[in-house]
Order: structure tokens, then sequence, then C-alpha cells
């Protein structure tokens, strides 16, 4: 898989989190919720001070690896005071890997992470993030970012 080697800054998230790993057998129901209590009333649509109109799908807090449990946030960036009852994390500024994948929502960010965990990337296992570029569920486009070490 192709991909290109960028430097982020450090930026705000708020969202709502949930804790799973890959090989739980509810990971998609725990993913799947946390997203549709992002979009469901007082959710997305609640939180102040956006920065872009793009949501994110945060992998943060791993336990050790992709085996272990890690922390899912379905959230956005934001920048300035953000209401009781959504979680925030800071996405640490550094170096990550941008992959773009282009297709089904759900399908193509999947095969996405089945092929990742297969290519051996020297990745640090704090942050990695999807932005979701548009909000067609047949053809989005989504951008990947995996924090690497270096």
């Amino acid at each position: 898989m192709k991909y290109e080697l960028v430097e982020l800054k450090e930026t705000m998230i708020a969202g709502f989190v949930a804790r799973t790993s890959n090989s739980s057998p509810d990971m998609g129901a725990v993913i799947g919720g946390t997203w549709k209590r992002l979009f469901s009333e007082g959710g997305y649509s609640s939180i102040p001070n956006k920065t872009t109109g793009k949501t994110m799908g945060i992998y943060t807090d791993y336990e050790g690896d992709e085996h272990g449990e890690y922390t899912f946030m379905a959230g956005c960036a934001v920048d300035g005071d953000v209401p009781d009852g959504f979680d925030v994390r800071t996405l640490p500024a550094g170096k990550y890997a941008k992959f773009v994948v282009i297709g089904n929502m759900m399908t193509a960010v999947g095969e996405f992470w089945k092929e990742l965990w297969k290519m051996g990337l020297d990745r640090t296992f704090v942050f990695d993030f999807e932005e979701y570029q548009n909000a067609d569920p047949d053809n989005c486009e989504i951008h990947i970012y995996i924090g690497v070490k270096g």
C-alpha cells in the first residue's frame, strides 16, 4: 500500500469513546455504537468550535499493539471549550504515514486495517485515525493516519 509521511501538529479532538480490541467478538458493534452515539441527538451537532466539517475515527490508549485493547473515539477536531458529556483526546504532534482509501465506508476501512497489519510498518501505537472527507457511504474518501516512529 502506498503512503506518504507527513508531520502533523497537536490537535484537540472531541467526541465519544469506547474500549475494545480487534479480537473482541463485539468490536464492530462497539465501534458502530460509538459512531451512532456521535450522530445521535446531542452528538456531533452539539460540538462547538469544530475546526473542519470532517468526522474522525480515532484509535488511542493502546495496551500494546494491534493485538491488545485500545480506545476507539468517534469525533472531530475542535479549537476551544467542549461541553460536558464529551470526551477529549489530544492528537500528538509528530510523524504519521498518510494513506488514502476510497470506497465503501465499512468494507474499505476494514480491508485497509487488515492490509496494514501485514505491512510491518514501524508504528508508535500511540494515536492513529481515520478522517472522512465526505459522507458518501458507497464512495467515501478516507484519509488514514498511522503514527510512525522516527
